[in-house]
Formats: structure tokens, C-alpha cells, sequence
């Protein structure tokens, strides 16, 4: 049992590092005399087609050279840096243990627990946990998430990291990094959002994720094969640039004249009726029938007129996800570029803020 690798928790001022297909992003928060939080750095360093697949690190020099580029960029002195890993490369159950057990008693609960779960001999995995609270359905007992990854998946995460130079102290899950980076935001709903349906929505280059939370529990999670790349696809054939082209113009805003009408439109109204569809499936597979809010993360959610056309297809209140709302901002952060890039620093966001967990 490796404790302390899922889900650590460190005072120490902490870098938030999220590795996705398309991008290193990084996020450095602190607090001021108040208390609340400050946006000290963030910044974006893009990947070539192919140096990241199925959340593996296959170009693994270029993508080091790229995270020490943004490390440098960014300024910040900072070693300590926490890292997640794809849903779908960690199996986390919920259990339930008696309450009043020490650390060991507890570790080895949860070694016995696991060995249901994980289809893999405990050696050839990292297993970690963490005691949510008292259980609502079993007085005197407490529930408790157990996580755990194959040891090649943590070890290309801390590699990464040490080889750029920084000290690993957290590993943790992209959608639970995400989850609490919107929490924020969901706080900042009529009501604060209480027992509100929330449809989270973050929109990744290949695929994106669906979660659906009410009060700060998991309703239902679901990946659906949608997402940025599509729109350069289409910039492909509509132009004749080659990929490169097409994501370096995407990045610049330096698109043809007919670009909203022909590309940009038709993408949109695409991406609206996906969203649609994954709800119309959460309705069938679940007693629900409807959600609240939907809120949209990911570098495509503020393309312009997605908002609107979500809206318009779901029928639902939508909005984009700005995960620094609210924040002071640091002097080497630049306000108009942050709030641009701002839905694509959600998971990146949630792990900065593990620095503020105890």
C-alpha cells in the first residue's frame, strides 16, 4: 500500500500541473491577508499531435522540454506540484469501515476491501484512501474512497514531473480535481446551489467528460468522443491546411474571412446537439429528467455562441466556467488572456487548490 500517492494532502505552496492531449497547463494559487484566494500564475504550453495518447506519455523528451518552457515562463520558484491522472485509468470505489479505527486498522480494511475491486495483484498497483466522513445510511460507521492505478500509470506522472525539475506530492483524479475547482462556482449559483442538478461539461480536445453533481456528490460520469479536435478536422478539409496549420491559426485567431459562417457555425450547433444527446442519455439511464445548470469547462466551451446554442438546444441554464471567479489576481498574470483561457484551467485549477486542503 502506497499511502499519500492518491490522495495526499500538503500545506506547501503547490504548482497544479494538468497534462492533457493537447496541452500542459499550470496553476500557482495563494491567499491574501483576508484569507481568500489569489491567482499568482497560469499559464499554457500547447503538444504536437501525438506526444500524449489515451492520457500516456508517448513523446516523453518533448513533452519535459514543453513543461520546463511554461515552468519558465511562468516564473514561479515553486517545486512541490500536484498531478492527476484520467478517470479511467484509476478504479475508486466508495466503502463503508467502522468508525474509531486507527491509521493501520484502517489500511489494512481497505487493503482487504480492495481486493475485491482492483483485478490487479495489489503489488502491480498504488493504492491510496481517504475517509470522506461519517456514513448517512450506517451510524458509527465512515465512508471512505479507495483509489488506485497501475504503478506504470503514477510512475509517467511522477517521471514527468522530475524530470522537469519539480517534486511530486500529489497525484490525483482529473474529474475529482475538476469537481473541486467547480465547486466554486457552483457555490456562486442562486441559492448557492443547493441541491441544485448541476451537468458538468468540460470539453477536452478528444474526448470529453460529462459528471453530474448535486451537493457535492457524484451522480453520474460519462465520456463522450467529442471535442476541439473536430473543429481543426474541419478547418482541414474546408481550407487544405495540414493539421499543424489549422491548430496554430486556431490558437492565433488568424482564420479566413468565412470562417464563423462556413467552420465556426456549423461546429457549434454540432457540439450543442452532442451536449444534448448526452443529456437525453443521462435522462434514459437515470430517474432524472431534467438538470438545473450546465456549466461548460474545456478550452472549446468559449467558443463564441456555444453558450447560447446549448441553451437553446437543452432548454437548460447554461454557463462557461470561469474557475478563477472572484480571485485577486497576481501581478504576472495577464487579466485578458487569463479570462480568454480561463475554462481550460479547470482541472488545473482544482489541483492548485489541493495546496489549501488539510
Amino acid at each position: 500500500m502506497n499511502t499519500g500517492s492518491l490522495f495526499s494532502r500538503q500545506p506547501a505552496p503547490l504548482i497544479g500541473l494538468d497534462v492533457s492531449s493537447s496541452s500542459v497547463k499550470l496553476v500557482e494559487l495563494g491567499r491574501d491577508r483576508a484569507g481568500n484566494l489569489v491567482l499568482d500564475r497560469c499559464g499554457i504550453e500547447p503538444f504536437e499531435r501525438g506526444w500524449i495518447k489515451d492520457g500516456n506519455i508517448e513523446n516523453f523528451d518533448d513533452v519535459v522540454t514543453a513543461t520546463r518552457r511554461l515552468l519558465s515562463r511562468a516564473g514561479s520558484r515553486t517545486k512541490h506540484v500536484a498531478m492527476a491522472l484520467p478517470a479511467s485509468a484509476v478504479i475508486s470505489k466508495k466503502i463503508i469501515l467502522p468508525g474509531g479505527l486507527n491509521e493501520r486498522e484502517m489500511e489494512v480494511q481497505v487493503e482487504a476491501e480492495a481486493n475485491q475491486y482492483i483485478p490487479f495483484s495489489l503489488d502491480e498497483v498504488t493504492l491510496d484512501f481517504c475517509v470522506v466522513g461519517p456514513s448517512a445510511t450506517s451510524p458509527g460507521d465512515v465512508e471512505v474512497v479507495i483509489a488506485a492505478s497501475r504503478k506504470e500509470k503514477v510512475e509517467d506522472r511522477r517521471g514527468l514531473a522530475e524530470a522537469a525539475g519539480l517534486l511530486p506530492v500529489v497525484i490525483d483524479v482529473e474529474s475529482y480535481a475538476a469537481r473541486l475547482a467547480a465547486g466554486r462556482v457552483v457555490k456562486r449559483l442562486p441559492g448557492g446551489g443547493a441541491d441544485a442538478l448541476i451537468a458538468l461539461f468540460e470539453i477536452g480536445a478528444l474526448t470529453s467528460t460529462m459528471q453530474v453533481l448535486r451537493n457535492d456528490d457524484l451522480i453520474y460520469e460519462r465520456d463522450q468522443v467529442f471535442g476541439g479536435a473536430q473543429l481543426t478536422q474541419m478547418l482541414v478539409r474546408q481550407y487544405g491546411f495540414t493539421h499543424d496549420e489549422a491548430e496554430n491559426k486556431k490558437r492565433a485567431g488568424e482564420l479566413p474571412a468565412d470562417y464563423a459562417a462556413t467552420v465556426l457555425g456549423p461546429y457549434v450547433e454540432s457540439l450543442a446537439q452532442e451536449v444534448e444527446r448526452a443529456l437525453k442519455f443521462f435522462f434514459t439511464s437515470t430517474p432524472h429528467h431534467r438538470v438545473d445548470y450546465i456549466l461548460l469547462a474545456g478550452g472549446t466551451a468559449s467558443l463564441p455562441g456555444l453558450r447560447e446554442a446549448v441553451t437553446q438546444h437543452t432548454t437548460f441554464a447554461c454557463q462557461v466556467v470561469n474557475p478563477f471567479h472572484g480571485m485577486a489576481l497576481g501581478r504576472s498574470v495577464r487579466e485578458k488572456k487569463m479570462l480568454r483561457e480561463a475554462p481550460s484551467y479547470l482541472t488545473a485549477c482544482g489541483l492548485a487548490m489541493r495546496r489549501f486542503l488539510r
